[in-house]
């Protein structure tokens, strides 16, 4: 049971998150928030809600090693799973924003995981622990990455409200308010039911193959968690639009880091038990790989033998996580 019940609870998140972006979107444009402000917040965050919704419920149950699992695994399949499939798909060219902006700040989280989250690295501390303290701090950094995105927007602004109005679209544009508000009163509670039956569930099948808590959310829940992104590359590749993809990736990793962790471990503290250094090395790693990728060759694209390259290194990541 355990299985279907993972299945239905990962169903749900991915349902109830897309109707409360949309509701959210719709409930937004009614009380005149401008198009750019609800694509930068709603739409961005709604993106990756099942993962705050996993990470927060686990930090609650005291369950540290998927609260960390579900972020630092999320942000490997990201790079590794999702550009490898979209630049194996369809190659494509990395925009200047990007690659000035996103992809140093993405490294820069990264290393702040790495360092934030391995205490006893430091004499005479016995476990790993994200404090309240480290939460906020990742807040801090997620609130400045927010201003820097705003201004760097402000600089185009034609550009700018284009993006806007094409990440804005609702299906409920139009509705009742009370209808709206009923839709994300109603997605808001599936999200927290399905995360929490997809979190008990993930524990059983933990238990029962054997398995760390934090070996299970690096792999099924993280991948699970990834799904829209995962969905959303390959149906941009296919379309002959991966560029779509690194975006929402690397917009994906740091909100994971700097919001979701922070936010998780500023409602309660985060001990960590199975997590090991190795797991935040290969996030760094990856980010680094996509550094080298666009600035060491000079040719600021992805080709298809790096998709190829980066599919090979989640497989590997994915075989030593099984026999550890």
């Amino acid at each position: 049971m355990d299985y279907l019940f993972l299945i239905l609870g990962l169903g749900l998140l991915l349902v109830a998150a897309d109707l409360l972006v949309d509701s959210s979107v719709a409930i937004a444009q009614r009380a005149k928030i401008s198009n750019f402000i609800i694509g930068l917040t709603i739409v961005g965050m709604g993106t990756s809600s099942p993962e705050l919704f996993v990470g927060i419920s686990s930090a609650l149950n005291g369950n540290g090693d998927i609260a960390m699992g579900n972020v630092v695994g999320s942000n490997i399949a990201n790079i590794l799973l999702i550009l490898g499939v979209s630049a194996t798909i369809l190659p494509f060219a990395i925009e200047r924003t990007t690659q000035r902006r996103d992809i140093p700040f993405g490294i820069f989280a990264a290393v702040m995981l790495l360092l934030l989250a391995n205490d006893k690295l430091m004499p005479g501390i016995s476990e790993n622990t994200v404090s309240r303290l480290d939460g906020i701090f990742f807040l801090v950094l997620f609130v400045a990455y927010m201003c820097y995105v705003i201004i760097g927007k402000g600089k185009n602004p034609q550009e700018a409200l284009q993006e806007a109005e094409e990440e804005t679209k609702s299906k409920f544009t139009g509705k009742s308010p009370v209808l709206l508000w009923c839709i994300a009163l109603a997605s808001l509670a599936g999200l927290i039911f399905g995360g929490n039956l997809f979190l008990d569930s993930a524990k059983n099948l933990a238990r029962a193959w054997g398995m760390s808590e934090a070996v299970i959310a690096i792999t099924i829940v993280a991948v699970g968690t990834s799904l829209p992104e995962l969905i959303t590359a390959i149906v941009a590749a296919c379309k002959n639009n991966p560029q779509l993809a690194l975006g929402n990736v690397l917009g994906s990793n740091v909100f994971n880091i700097l919001f979701i962790l922070g936010l998780s471990a500023t409602v309660k503290p985060i001990t960590l038990r199975d997590i090991n250094i190795v797991d935040y090395i290969v996030v760094l790693v990856a980010s680094v790989l996509t550094y080298l990728v666009v600035f060491t060759f000079g040719k600021r694209r992805f080709d298809r033998i790096e998709g190829v390259i980066f599919l090979l290194c989640y497989i590997g990541y994915t075989v030593y996580l099984l026999v550890r």
